[in-house]
């Protein structure tokens, strides 16, 4: 499923940041927090219902209309044919009807249509973000990788297809005398003729919060620089001790790449801090939050196609 990337992609470029749940249509809401496990968000609960955020610091916007255009979208999509046609119905005689082929060029293809997307977020990140690094790091919970949801997303109704392979195609039928030659994908009364190497194709008519920004826990840059240094210092002659300690002719000379270090830091760097030097008094030290991007569009398919 690596080529459900594309979709992902694009959907945080189009619309200003947001992303899509994954698995799809999963409900996330303002305050959830989450982990990527397996190229999977795996939810572990809410600031506000498992009392991490104190009611009197609980607040929430209003309700945020989002740009329609910026929700509805597709990559690698043509129309090879729309047109209007005619059949017999035993009941009511003749009728038209809108018919429409969606060719999707690519595998990962895909076209997304929301009608009236709008979201709510977390009014007041910026006075709570502090003491949740030092809950969900020190004193309620000890978390080294987290997620917090900070706005979520809606619509009345959202509709995507995506290609499983290249050359894919969805024929669409619709009875509605209004649509003229117009677009008819995404409407509810738009019934699938046939369809050729579509792997995903989901009309979902509910309201679910199943696309959301959020802020992920990430190591100070400073913190990060200092240890990238100590580490190499302390690594610069590792050379002398092998051959001494092992009494061995065994190749020993190491480069290490200062960039490789950075990008696969975080995760170790904090396992091997002294017994204590992490407590609730230096997390705001070591800790602060950023917000999720593309890298972590990766991460949510990092498990796939290797």
């Amino acid at each position: 499923m690596d080529f459900y990337k594309n979709f992902y992609r694009q959907f945080y470029l189009k619309t200003g940041g947001f992303l899509p749940t994954k698995p799809l249509n999963q409900n996330l809401f303002p305050g959830d927090y989450f982990q990527i496990k397996n190229g999977m968000i795996t939810l572990l609960g809410n600031i506000y219902r498992n009392g991490v955020i104190a009611s009197e610091d609980v607040e929430l916007s209003p309700v945020i209309k989002q740009n329609p255009s910026n929700w509805n979208f597709s990559d690698g999509i043509s129309k090879p044919y729309s047109g209007r046609g005619q059949a017999n119905n035993a009941i009511e005689g003749q009728f038209e009807f809108s018919r429409q082929i969606l060719a999707f060029a690519n595998k990962g293809s895909f076209i997304f249509k929301a009608e009236e997307p709008e979201s709510i977020k977390i009014n007041n990140w910026n006075d709570i973000q502090q003491q949740l690094i030092i809950k969900l790091t020190q004193t309620l919970f000890s978390f080294r990788e987290l997620y917090v949801v900070t706005e979520s997303a809606t619509a009345t109704q959202t509709t995507l297809a995506i290609a499983g392979e290249a050359n894919a195609e969805l024929e669409l039928a619709s009875d509605e005398e209004n649509f003229g030659l117009v677009d008819i994908f995404g409407h509810q009364t738009t019934k699938t003729i046939q369809s050729k190497d579509i792997d995903y194709y989901h009309l979902e008519t509910k309201r679910r919060p199943a696309y959301f920004k959020a802020k992920k826990l990430v190591v100070q840059d400073e913190k990060l620089a200092y240890f990238i240094s100590d580490f190499l210092n302390k690594n610069y002659n590792s050379g002398e001790w092998t051959d001494s300690f092992f009494d061995s002719n065994f190749h020993n000379e190491t480069d290490y790449s200062s960039q490789m270090i950075m990008q696969n830091t975080q995760g170790y760097f904090l396992d091997m801090l002294q017994s204590g030097e992490l407590n609730p008094n230096t997390a705001l030290l070591y800790f602060k939050w950023s917000d999720a991007n593309l890298d972590d569009v990766e991460k949510l398919f990092e498990s796939y196609g290797n």
